[in-house]
């Protein structure tokens, strides 16, 4: 979910393994093909988060248990982590447009499959569906939004690709729910009219996108194909792992909010308002995007820190307003948490890049975003199965220990791998 920052290349292979485009820097098209593709990013991110506050509907409509919703939710990640795998590096062979534009048409696939039908089969093919896209996209707009920046203002530092690329990123994540609760709180088919604004967004983008200047000249013979290498071994074995697993743990945050927590504003809280459950995604995801962008220049070290400590901080706080069905204590403690969801995992990516080779450097990559798309889906399925026994309340307590033992094990990685250094 969240954006590498100071990667010229997607989680893939070396970033010798493409040339440039015979494109003349520092012109008027590149710079306007940044915003088109930052638009776009933002566009396909948000679509992805369309369904946040809907799925008490759908609960309502057919019957979904919590459980199931945290099903639906899951194949949405298994898809992410199969695209990663599977084209997330191809990009680097045969140009950015080339797997953006495919990227961006099974978003809209996915779109007309909602709309189509509101039965569950159908939203398990259609989550999926979104995932693959967003796989094959997030990792490619990256690196395309990071060679235009390039290409526009050649002698310019990196610090107006890294905020635009995080607040498409994240920011859109917070975006979808937004404005789909607002069209389902205000106006008519809920179930329908937000897939069908995000479908017409679609075309829309994928038309700009298709107009955009190209970064990557499609080599004459193209590397033999294969899935792309995940592997542990950067030179730094220990701070890769307790990498990974910070971003697991950032990424359990992010996984809550984006599948579970409407059901709970709305049923353990007793605040039904669609408009409400999306405003709260916002709230999230847009604490943890401002958070990395207001941190920029601060030290990895730092950010994990405070990151270590707003996450065990907010999720105390948000079990706390559970337990007293205080609104407001649990919206706050979802803040504090999405900053430091957003702060642990931007340290997570800044170690591993400042660690890995930089042939390697994409393969370090992908193997975090693995690991973190894990993190979004096994907790809050585990969460889903928990409510199956026992009430929403019980089970976010007992989600929050497992949280605060997973901070732990964080804390103690960390320090085995500075101590090792």
């Amino acid at each position: 979910m969240a954006t590498p920052t100071r990667v010229p290349t997607s989680p893939s292979s070396p970033a010798s393994s493409h040339s440039p485009a015979p494109e003349v820097t520092g012109s008027r098209r590149h710079g306007v093909g940044f915003w088109v593709v930052a638009l776009a990013f933002l566009t396909s991110m948000a679509f992805s988060t369309v369904p946040t506050p809907l799925y008490p509907l759908y609960e309502e409509r057919d019957g979904f248990s919590t459980f199931m919703v945290t099903v639906v939710f899951a194949v949405y990640a298994v898809g992410v982590m199969v695209s990663l795998v599977l084209a997330g590096h191809v990009s680097d062979w045969v140009g950015r447009k080339k797997i953006l534009l495919p990227a961006i048409g099974l978003e809209l696939v996915a779109a007309v499959l909602f709309l189509s039908s509101p039965e569950l089969p159908v939203l398990l093919v259609a989550r999926f569906v979104s995932g693959l896209g967003i796989g094959m996209l997030s990792a490619t707009a990256t690196a395309h939004l990071h060679e235009l920046h390039s290409a526009h203002r050649p002698a310019a530092s990196a610090q107006r690709f890294e905020t635009v690329s995080t607040a498409a990123n994240i920011g859109g994540l917070g975006l979808g729910p937004l404005v789909s609760g607002f069209l389902a709180q205000y106006v008519t088919a809920p179930l329908r009219l937000p897939y069908a604004v995000f479908a017409v967004l679609l075309v829309v983008v994928a038309l700009a996108v298709a107009l955009t200047p190209e970064t990557v000249r499609e080599l004459p013979v193209r590397p033999r194909y294969r899935p792309q290498r995940v592997s542990a071994d950067h030179g730094d074995r220990a701070g890769y792992v307790a990498a990974a697993t910070t971003a697991f743990a950032s990424f359990a945050v992010f996984g809550l909010f984006s599948s579970i927590a409407a059901g709970f504003v709305a049923h353990s809280l007793h605040r039904p308002s669609h408009l409400l459950a999306g405003a709260v995604s916002f709230l999230v995801f847009g604490g943890a995007a401002l958070a990395q962008i207001l941190t920029a220049r601060l030290a990895p070290r730092a950010k994990s820190t405070l990151g270590l400590l707003a996450e065990g901080v907010g999720f105390a706080t948000l079990v706390v307003g559970m337990h007293a069905a205080d609104l407001t204590t649990f919206l706050v403690g979802g803040v504090i948490a999405g900053v430091g969801a957003g702060l642990l995992f931007k340290a997570a990516v800044g170690a591993v890049v400042a660690m890995a080779a930089p042939a390697r450097r994409g393969e370090a990559i992908a193997g975090l975003f693995l690991v973190a798309y894990l993190g979004l889906s096994v907790p809050a399925v585990a969460l889903g199965v928990a409510t199956l026994a026992l009430s929403a309340t019980a089970a976010m307590t007992w989600f929050a220990v497992a949280v605060f033992a997973l901070l732990a094990v964080v804390v103690a990685l960390n320090r085995r791998s500075h101590g090792a250094r």
